[in-house]
């Protein structure tokens, strides 16, 4: 090669650029499953504080939760949840079990929650 054929070749060229794809659609492909992962966290989250805000809402109220299934929908956040709650005579005639599932709109199960609640106050 003369001084003024210097450079790179078509194929040396081509080689470059399908490494430079193959490691940006790797940085895309990376950075898509951090924004699911954050997105499914804050979801799980969210789920977990409407369980335990049924929890409290148990806590709380004058009369004592009957034993049995129930179950309703909250909003948190952007998000609507299903919750589903179980409560169940324990050995302690003072206390009940409770048992709070908390799905997505999907049904899929995003928190789980056991506690106890007073009965005698």
């Amino acid at each position: 090669m003369t001084a003024a054929t210097r450079g790179f070749s078509l194929l040396e060229n081509l080689i470059a650029l399908a490494i430079v794809a193959v490691a940006l659609s790797a940085a895309v492909r990376a950075g898509t499953q951090a924004i699911d992962t954050g997105e499914a966290l804050a979801q799980r989250t969210l789920a977990r504080w409407v369980a335990q805000n049924r929890l409290v809402e148990l806590r709380v109220q004058p009369a004592p939760p009957a034993p049995g299934h129930s179950s309703g929908e909250a909003v948190q956040g952007r998000y609507r949840f299903l919750w589903e709650q179980t409560v169940a005579q324990t050995a302690q005639p003072a206390w009940r079990a409770v048992d709070i599932v908390v799905r997505d709109d999907d049904g899929r199960p995003r928190a789980r929650l056991g506690g106890h609640v007073l009965v005698q106050r």
